[in-house]
Formats: C-alpha cells, structure tokens, sequence
C-alpha cells in the first residue's frame, strides 16, 4: 500500500512521465471525439492535452526569454504547436489542431526520456546514501548507547554486530570478520579484516563482531566523499555540453528570423498563398528545431558516469569522461600507485648450514622490538613462524639493530653496520645482495654471535611490491592506443629503472620534487596534448591538477589528491583505469553519432519541407523522433 506522502514523493519525481501519459490520453481522446463528429468535446479535450504536455516547456521557454532575454528550443516547439492550432481554427482544418497535439505530446515524451536518464544517474547517488547509518552503537564509560552519526567524537568505540553495516570510517581495536566492499570499492570477494585494519562507511560486517575506534571525523569518511564527488559529477556541465547550450540560444534565433522570412517573403515574391506560407513556416520551426542535438551529449555522459560508478571509477565530471577518450599518453606515480606502498620480504637467503626459517625467526625476534618500516616488514613475513622477542635491544639509527635471542647476540642491519662485527662477509652473499640493490630492493644482513666470533647467518631482501595487475593494466593501455606510458617518482633511478623494466613502461624520471612532476606533466602536454597522471599522494597534487585528466588512488589516496583528480578509483585497481579509457572512447564515439543522427534528421527534413513532400504530423514524428532516437542511444552506456 502505498501512503499519501510516498504516493505525493512518486508523482513528483515522474511528473515528466506522468504528464506526457496524460497529455496522450487527452490526445487520443480529442481525435477519437473529432473522429466521429463530436466537434464540441474536441476542442475541449484537445486544448487539456496542449496544457498539460505543454505546460513545463512553455514555463521553461518563457522564463529564458524573460530573464535572460533569449529564445530556447522549448518556447519554439509551443509557438510551432499553438500556430498549428491557430491555423486549423482559422482554415476549419481541426486535425492540424491534433496535428500541434501530437508535437506536444512527443516532445513531452522526449523530456521525460531525458527525466530517465538523469533519475537513472541519480540513484547512484541514492544506492550510495542507503548505505550510510543514522545512528552507530558506541560505549561509553562502560556502557554500550545509540548515538547520532553526527554525535560521534574521535576516539569513541562503536560496536558493529555480524550482518550490520559499518556505520563510519574507522580501526578495528578488537575482532574478526569478512567485509563485503562491493558497494564501495567494486571489489566482488569478501575481504578479511582484522585488528589494526581500517573498515569504511558502508560496508556490510559478516560474521564476526567487530569493536572499532573512530579515527577520522564522520563527514571525512569514504563514502561521504564518494557522495560530495557524484553530486559535484552531474551538476557540472561539459565542454562539450556547454557550446551545444550556446549554440542553441543563437541557433533558436536565427530559426525564428528565418521562420519569420519563409512567412513573409513566398507570398510577396512566389505568389503563395498565406495559408501555405503559414503551414511551411509552422513546419519549419518544428524540423528546424535543435532539440535532438540538444539531447546528443548529455545523457550519454551522464549515463557513462552512472556506469563508472557501478564499477568503482568516480568522475568528477562529464567533461573528464570525454577526455578520457582522447588521452594519448599516461604518466604514472610509483610508490602506492604502481606498487602496493607497504614493504614486504621478497627472498629469505640463508648461508648453507642455516635454514630461511632460522634467519627469519632471528630477525623477527629482534624487529619486533623496532618502529622502523623494515623491521615491520620481516616482523609480518615471520608471523606464522614460532619465535620470541629478543630482549636487551640496542638501536643504531639508520644503521642496524643488536639484541640478544635465544641468549645469543644477533645482529640486524646495512652492510657497512655488520661489516663492524663480522671479520670476513661471505663472497657469494656480496654478490647476490648487489643484484637485488641493483633491482630495486633494501637488503638486511643477520649475524649471530656464536663462541664469542659474529657469523653472517643470511640476507633478507625487501622491496616495495608491484601491484599485480599493473603489468597487464600498461599492456593493455598500449592496445588501447596510449603512445607513451612514463613513471615519475623521488625514488633513485637505479630502483625506477628496475621497476618500470619489469612493467614496459617506456620513459623513467626519478629522484623528482612535487614541482618537478609538475614540470615533466607540462612536458608531456607540449608533445601529446592530451596527458593523464594518476597517483595518490600530496607529493602527486600539483601534477595531477596540470594533467589534462587526473586519477587518484581512492583507498590509498590522500585527501588532497582525491580532491585534486578528475577520477577516483575506488578500490586502487589499476585495471579500472582501462574501464575508463574504454567508457571515454565509447562516449565519445555515441556522442558523434547521435550528433550525425541529429544533423542528418534536421538536414533532410528541412529539404522535404522546402520541396513540399512533408506535412506538419510527419515533420513533428521526424524531428522528435531522432529525439527520442538519440536519447536512447546515450542510455546504452548504463550498459557495461
């Protein structure tokens, strides 16, 4: 059942639908009345019909042509059907009052297409809110209260139960479980989070309890900014968008002007009479009328934005979507962008009497006591192994570690620090140590001091990962025609080198400043006009707000390079990024055929008019009929 104020909110949101609904039943009514004789109840029923169809295009026209002191489509397709109507009084032909009807109606069928369209992009907006809570379920002093999101202070504990929705940003301080970040990030598996993990607003718990600490201010989480990014994406107005728009104010015009000349001019220099001169004029105006170009771009934009945002890809804007198809080089920020961010252990190389575990458990042991991102890596490498943490530990800044394990010495560090301590580094290990340096990766020696001499026990290799699919993401951009792949970074070049070589990316600049990638983005726009960069830290903002399209990291990303970018990726998948090359070109591809079907209705309608071969109710079903055409084609990039 459905209440009065659901009832009152449906009608209000297909109000276009519902009039043009109306608007035809009044139609078919008046013709059916006219059909069989009844001329009085015609021309009641035929006038509802103008009303009601017509209505909000004459409001629109008339509020143009007041308060900006121009003419628009709308006011020229009601003058077209009231002249229609005119007419028909005039000569006692009553169909051409059907005639102007059957105008309103499929124009007001068209504006309701076009009303489809924007609800469809419009309900990205709305999926998005019905996942955000009003209220999260906190403890405080001791006792568990419901309290408003808005309520929520940093540092408070909110309790989620399995199969409730995480209701903010936040830590996990206790508990396990599997989170479904589908609605977020696009990703389709569950993922598995545990203590020390962020979870995001939204994302629906699985079956475990979880305790979570509020980290960040509500209104700064996710999904709030995923919310502000979509709103901000269907209220600007494309390039593209905004000359049609432009155009159409001169065009209406100059259609006027001429529709007034083809009323004057035939009667006085060709000798027709005024009523034909008034039929052809009518016509004019409605063939003349851009309304199927106005209707080319837009909901194919925004239809291709909605599409994005099923798949985890935010545009800022229409505009960005269309310059995505035209992107002709991409530059590419390294650490957190090609590569994960997060140190791992790559190799484990033991000397021949120790075994990769022991040399890991002896790291481990002394690590665990450390702060230093290095020590974190082998510390996670280690944590299905069985070892303790080592007692007495003695830092050295930037050199190495000492600390007794297992009531033995041992030793963690550079080269140079160990060499202090072991008289002769085995020869083989030298060299396998040079070959992963040479590739990019930090090399940690262990020593262990055993009857009162230190002995080199292995090498431990750690190296900021490459993304998995990053390889295959630049392969593919390739085919897709991008001619030039470049990685900027403050990385060394020897580590830049090695990386870019691994994933074919075709030019390397490192050891670069904020400014510098700014200048290396100038560069690239110099030589291939259209440049994307995509990255996710603030060292990456002044080059992503040069490019031409810039796309952040949505998880990883900072705040000022999400608010910077043009695109966000939502689940830091490098794939989607040729997800959004490929909707790029497919718009740009359905906006240049809807603009050839829009011209080329318009062109051969206005030639069979001035020949004579066309009638009004034809001319009327011609032009709003590439109306409907093209808006129809712009819905096919709701499509994946």
């Amino acid at each position: 059942m459905l209440y009065p104020e659901r009832l009152h909110q449906l009608t209000k949101e297909h109000a276009d639908t519902l009039a043009a609904l109306v608007c035809g039943l009044f139609l078919f009514c008046g013709w059916f009345a006219l059909h069989f004789g009844f001329l009085g109840w015609a021309l009641l029923l035929l006038p509802i019909a103008y009303v009601i169809g017509g209505y909000e295009s004459a409001r629109e026209g008339l509020t143009t042509l007041i308060k900006e002191k121009e003419l628009d489509v709308d006011l020229l397709m009601i003058v077209a059907a009231l002249g229609a109507a005119g007419l028909g009084l005039w000569r006692r032909e009553y169909y051409l009052i059907i005639d102007g009807a059957i105008l309103i109606l499929i124009f007001a069928i068209s504006g309701a297409l076009e009303g489809y369209a924007m609800r469809r992009t419009e309900r990205s907006i709305q999926s998005l809110m019905s996942l955000t809570q009003d209220t999260a379920r906190v403890v405080r002093q001791g006792k568990e209260e419901v309290v408003a999101i808005a309520q929520l202070q940093l540092g408070d504990e909110i309790i989620v139960k399995p199969g409730e929705l995480i209701p903010t940003d936040a830590v996990i301080l206790e508990g396990y479980s599997t989170l479904n970040q589908a609605a977020i990030t696009g990703e389709s598996l569950p993922v598995e989070k545990t203590v020390g993990d962020e979870v995001f607003a939204g994302t629906l718990n699985g079956y475990g309890a979880l305790k979570l600490k509020l980290h960040q201010p509500p209104e700064s989480s996710l999904i709030q900014r995923v919310i502000r990014l979509v709103q901000q994406a269907q209220t600007e107005t494309p390039p593209s968008q905004q000359f049609i728009e432009r155009f159409e104010r001169g065009y209406a015009l100059v259609i006027v002007i001429a529709g007034v000349l083809l009323l004057i001019l035939p009667p006085l220099l060709w000798n027709w009479d005024w009523e034909t001169a008034i039929y052809r004029a009518l016509t004019f105006l409605v063939v003349a009328s851009p309304c199927a170009l106005m209707a080319a771009i837009m909901p194919t934009l925004l239809s291709g934005i909605a599409n994005g945002a099923k798949q985890g890809i935010l545009f800022k804007n229409g505009s960005q979507l269309e310059m995505m198809g035209k992107v002709r080089a991409i530059a590419f920020d390294k650490t957190g962008t090609l590569t994960t961010g997060v140190l791992e252990v790559c190799e484990v190389i033991p000397l021949s009497e120790y075994t990769q575990e022991y040399v890991l458990k002896s790291a481990a042991s002394l690590e665990s006591r450390s702060e230093h991102p290095l020590g974190e890596a082998i510390v996670k490498a280690a944590k299905h192994l069985d070892w303790t943490p080592a007692t007495e530990v003695q830092a050295f800044p930037g050199q190495g570690i000492i600390g007794i394990v297992n009531h033995q010495e041992v030793i963690a560090g550079k080269y140079n620090f160990v060499q202090n301590y072991v008289v002769d580094l085995p020869q083989n290990l030298i060299e396998i140590a040079t070959k992963f340096e040479l590739q990019g990766k930090t090399v940690v020696w262990i020593a262990q001091k055993i009857s009162q001499q230190y002995h080199v026990l292995g090498i431990i290799a750690i190296a900021d990962t490459v993304r998995s699919q990053a390889a295959a993401t630049i392969s593919q951009l390739k085919k897709l025609g991008i001619e030039q792949i470049v990685m900027l970074t403050g990385d060394n070049q020897q580590t830049a080198e090695s990386v870019a070589w691994d994933l074919g990316i075709d030019r390397v600049y490192a050891e670069l400043l904020p400014e510098d990638k700014l200048h290396v983005i100038r560069r690239l726009q110099q030589e291939y006009k259209t440049v994307a960069m995509v990255g996710d830290g603030i060292n990456d903002a002044p080059a992503l707000a040069q490019a031409s399209v810039g796309i952040a990291m949505g998880t990883v990303g900072s705040d000022v390079a999400l608010e910077t970018a043009d695109i966000v990726l939502m689940a830091d998948r490098l794939e989607k990024i040729e997800v959004a090359m490929r909707l790029g070109k497919r718009a740009q591809a359905i906006v240049k055929q809807n603009i050839t079907i829009a011209l080329g209705f318009i062109i051969l309608l206005l030639i069979g008019n001035f020949l004579g071969d066309i009638n009004l109710p034809i001319g009327v079903v011609g032009h709003e009929g590439s109306t409907v055409l093209v808006t129809l084609s712009g819905l096919r990039l709701l499509k994946n």
